[in-house]
């Protein structure tokens, strides 16, 4: 056990953030990481000094919102160097405390409400630099399968990863599978045991463990003090949530389950949400009912109404042996040659959510200047195009185009009491403004004489 910490790095005083050497001691760390897979690391409390703070400012979010103090991101940085070095001098002398969370709620496409846990401005850049070290670590540790939280990862990865293998793959059966309540029921002691394996460092584990359980100050007043979970809204939640799942279920897939496995076996995580297929129905079968019991080890349990075994193969192609993954359905059906083939649409209850919240931020917003408007607007409709622009999924893109269009008439005609806006002179409108359409290219034909 090595101290990674190196010669002391200096910030000159007026020197807004290094550019030059984060970067090395970073890739340092990380290559550390990869050759010695035993190693823990010592005094990673002592990496967060003032060059690795400037460096998480440049990667913090300036437009979050502010914390119980209502201080922001831009008037936190009005006066960064000072700030910043006030905070690195608490940390010196063991002074530093971590505030209130402030509970906020959004609402989520089911009529429920997801809560999100918003930190000071403070807190938030000190657990971004933490997450620079963390990652450093244990992104020479996680597995191929894991895509959320991860640099240069994403849920496009991991969507054309999943119809990679189901379509070159040997895989007969689909487990898909959900979390319950993920984010509020990760064990607190599991996951300090978890980060051990890596960090030998005390105060710096004992940083970790006061973001935990910081107090959360609920829109009623009340301040809950949790024994489980780590807040969706906290920079270094991501991270702590991917290493518990890393030991929780992508080493356990990867190390135990395969092994056992007589066909193909695939895991693609992205968060709390992942797909896993199988060549056999046997043992897709065992995993489905092994998966819950390993949950509940590690104090979790699968979501039921979101986890599904399915019968998902070329030669029982139809879309009704369907299933959904980040926002897409996936099936088989035939092209106009006759080869089955993997298709990717734009799930239900997906396209439902995209245009409801259209719906909500139109009539929001709808007072603005008709050129603010519809640039914001058709930022997020370029948005959607991005993520959901897939070969075969011509027809979502054109129903999310559609429907946004018929709620744009509608909530345009409602800026004052008289309807003055025309379909014809709309359409004028949006071809001034150049309003994105979806891409010209249709989906190819199927024979659906083989569905």
């Amino acid at each position: 056990m090595t101290d990674i910490r190196g010669p002391q790095r200096q910030l000159a005083p007026d020197t807004v953030g290094p550019e030059l050497d984060e970067p090395t001691f970073l890739r340092a760390l990380s290559t550390k990481a990869s050759r010695a897979k035993a190693h823990r690391f010592q005094n990673l409390y002592g990496c967060l000094d003032e060059a690795l703070l400037h460096r998480a400012w440049r990667k913090l979010n300036k437009h979050g919102a502010a914390g119980v103090d209502k201080e922001t991101v831009v008037q936190y940085g009005r006066n960064l160097g000072a700030n910043i070095r006030r905070l690195v001098e608490r940390l010196k002398r063991g002074e530093y405390r971590s505030r209130l969370i402030r509970r906020q709620y959004i609402p989520k496409g089911n009529g429920k409400e997801r809560p999100l846990g918003i930190p000071v401005v403070e807190d938030r850049l000190l657990q971004g630099a933490a997450r620079l070290l963390l990652e450093a670590i244990y992104e020479a540790d996680f597995q191929p399968a894991s895509y959320g939280y991860r640099p240069k990862r994403g849920a496009k990865d991991a969507v054309g990863d999943l119809t990679y293998e189901l379509q070159f793959g040997r895989h007969g059966y689909v487990v898909e599978a959900d979390i319950q309540g993920f984010f509020d029921n990760i064990d607190h002691k599991w996951l300090l045991r978890m980060l051990s394996e890596r960090v030998d460092d005390k105060p710096f584990l004992g940083l970790i463990d006061t973001w935990l359980k910081a107090g959360i100050l609920e829109r009623d007043g009340t301040v809950i003090h949790p024994h489980t979970g780590t807040p969706q809204g906290g920079v270094i939640s991501p991270v702590l949530a991917n290493i518990y799942l890393h030991y929780v279920l992508d080493l356990w897939f990867e190390r135990v389950v395969k092994p056992r496995c007589q066909g193909q076996a695939q895991l693609i995580r992205y968060a709390d949400d992942f797909v896993c297929t199988f060549q056999y129905r046997g043992e897709a079968e065992a995993f489905y009912r092994v998966l819950p019991k390993r949950l509940n080890k590690f104090a979790l349990s699968v979501a039921p109404e979101k986890t599904h075994l399915h019968r998902f193969s070329r030669f029982h192609p139809g879309r009704n042996r369907r299933f959904a993954f980040l926002g897409f359905e996936f099936y088989w059906e035939a092209d106009t040659k006759g080869t089955p083939r993997v298709w990717r649409r734009t799930a239900k209850k997906k396209l439902r959510n995209s245009i409801r919240a259209c719906k909500e931020w139109l009539k929001a917003n709808r007072p603005k200047p008709l050129a603010a408007l519809l640039t914001t607007l058709a930022r997020k409709v370029r948005g959607h195009y991005n993520y959901f622009r897939v070969v075969g999924n011509s027809r979502g893109l054109w129903a999310f185009y559609k429907e946004v269009v018929k709620l744009l008439y509608k909530w345009l005609n409602r800026r004052s009491q008289r309807r003055s806006l025309t379909w014809s002179r709309l359409n004028r409108v949006l071809e001034r403004f150049a309003f994105p359409r979806p891409a010209q290219p249709v989906r190819p034909a199927v024979n659906r004489g083989l569905a």
